[in-house]
Parts: C-alpha cells; structure tokens; sequence
C-alpha cells in the first residue's frame, strides 16, 4: 500500500441539498452495484477502499492498442482483426475522442439535473459499422492457458461496464449498435523462450449492450448517498467479509 494512502479524506464528498452537481463515475457505480456500504463510505463519509497496485502491463497493452487502432482510424480502414472475424466496423473519428478517454478528467458524461449529479466514464475505444450505430470497444488483457471467454462469474462487471459505456453514448444522442466488443489479449506463455518480447493471442469478443438498468441504479445510488444511514454490505463483499471477521475476533 502506499505509504501516502490516507484511510479518510474531507475533499469530493456528496452533501445532501448541496447546490452543486456531484460528479459520479462509473466506477464508483460499480462500487454501489458491487457493496452499497463501501459506497456510502466512500463518497459520503470519506472512507474509500485501500487502493490496489496498478497493473502495468495492462496499462502498457491498452495504450499499444490504442496507438494502434489510431493507425487504422487514420487511413480510415477496419483492423485486420475484424477483417479477420467479419466484423462490420472500422475506428470512429470524433475530435472529441481523446477527451472520452481519459476518464481522470471527465471522460465521456451524462448531467441528471433533477438529481444534481454528472455520471461519466472513459472509454477504450468506439468503432462505427456501416449502418452509422456506434459500436463501444474495450481492451482487456491476462495470460491463462485456457481459452479466453466472457463466461466467469466475475466478468458480469465487464459487462456492466459495456452497458454503461452504452448508455453514456446513447445519452449524448448517439446512435449506439447493441452489441460492443471486448478486444482480450492473452499474452501466450508456451513459447520456448521468451526473448525479451511477450506475444498475445487476441480476441474478439461480442457483449451485448444493455442499457436499461442503469439510470435506475444511478437514481438508486443517489438515493443511498442521500440517507443519514449507512446501507448493509453486499453479500460478496471481500472488504466488509473482512472487517467484520476481523472485529469478532479482536473483541
């Protein structure tokens, strides 16, 4: 853990009643999806989870795609992995592209002014088919030796993620297609050396996007951050399972 991580904080906090629209990102709806009390402790008490370590080379795989993806994007041509799947769509070009990816200032967003809130979140990539609907792309990367697939239980946030992306888009009055794409890169490890390069195998992989759970989950989620009453934890909370372990064995 750093050893600058302060467990509370007094700064980005919701007030009830406050004037202010309060900024929500997708993450942290994720947060309230996943436990609504490390949500509620987090953006109305202050008390966020500890962070985890930064994946590196995650972070290094998602920025060669998107220079990648850019070359295509510039001469206007699909990518030979979905010439390879027959995929109908090549990059979109927006001048507003590099402001939906970066999500630490903004990213794509949505103003709910009855609930004072703006929802946002940063997008890896869109993709356009040759209907005009824009397709919602996300890079992934792992190294596993079995085949790579959207079917683990834990992966249901991935594809809350798609939706969500979804509805952000369909918000600012774009046409978006129902089905976006993971783009999953599994590094290979049955090579004989390694050579000082890490080679991937890459697919495609369709989500469906849906959309119609999320403004009432976000209604929800303000609705908890307007309560004087911390909710009960999620069931699988990981966090929560511990503290409360943690003080019946220490009382």
């Amino acid at each position: 853990m750093p050893k600058y991580y302060n467990p509370q904080r007094t700064r980005n906090l919701y007030v009830p009643g406050s004037e202010k629209p309060f900024k929500l990102s997708r993450s942290k709806i994720e947060l309230f999806v996943n436990c609504p009390r490390c949500f509620y402790f987090d953006r109305r008490l202050g008390i966020g989870q500890p962070p985890g370590y930064p994946f590196s080379l995650n972070s290094a795989v998602d920025s060669l795609l998107k220079k990648e993806f850019d070359l295509y994007r510039a001469k206007g041509e699909a990518h030979p992995v979905c010439v390879r799947d027959g995929i109908d769509a090549i990059p979109f070009v927006h001048s507003k592209l590099n402001e939906w990816r970066d999500a630490l200032h903004g990213g794509i967003s949505v103003a709910l002014d009855d609930l004072r809130l703006i929802v946002s979140g940063g997008i890896d990539d869109v993709w356009i088919d040759s209907l005009g609907r824009l397709i919602i792309v996300d890079y992934k990367a792992t190294s596993k030796k079995t085949k790579v697939t959207l079917d683990e239980d834990w992966q249901i946030g991935y594809k809350r993620q798609m939706s969500f992306y979804g509805w952000l888009f369909r918000r600012n009055g774009f046409l978006v297609a129902d089905t976006g794409y993971f783009v999953y890169c599994n590094g290979l490890t049955d090579k004989d050396m390694f050579d000082s390069k890490l080679e991937f195998e890459i697919s495609v992989l369709p989500s469906v996007v849906d959309d119609s759970w999320v403004e009432q989950t976000i209604r929800d989620a303000h609705g908890c951050l307007n309560s004087e009453i911390a909710p009960a934890h999620g069931k699988d909370c990981d966090f929560c399972q511990y503290l409360q372990t943690a003080s019946s064995v220490g009382r």
